[in-house]
């Protein structure tokens, strides 16, 4: 059985990616300027592991960018006071829908947010 655990994460980024990125302004109809633009991620890594491969441009073994642009051109920190109540679980698909549930919970809180 895995010992793999994947937590939720998410990184506060520049507004300028609300007024330079037409994908991200059109996933955010909702913005109105006041809140953080925000990005919530999913990572087997520690969330400070993981922003610093967004961050650097990770590569994987098979050649493959796993670095979010939106995270490597706009990506500020960490916003852990938005993650740490949620605890890690063990399942991929779980995290997966974690991090939509989040995303979606803080877009109906005025957040400009991005997932995949």
């Amino acid at each position: 059985m895995s010992k793999t655990v994947y937590r939720i994460y998410v990184i506060e980024l520049s507004k300028r990616v609300f007024t330079e990125n037409r994908r991200f302004r059109e996933a955010n109809p909702q913005f109105n300027g006041v809140l953080q633009c925000l990005y919530v991620g999913m990572t087997s890594k520690t969330p400070k592991e993981r922003f610093t491969q967004h961050k650097t441009g990770y590569i994987n073994k098979k050649g493959h960018n796993l670095a979010s642009n939106m995270v490597h051109k706009y990506g500020l920190y960490l916003r852990p006071s938005l993650y740490n109540h949620i605890l890690p679980v063990k399942s991929r698909e779980e995290a997966l829908e974690m991090e939509k549930q989040l995303a979606l919970e803080l877009r109906r809180k005025k957040y400009a947010v991005w997932f995949n």
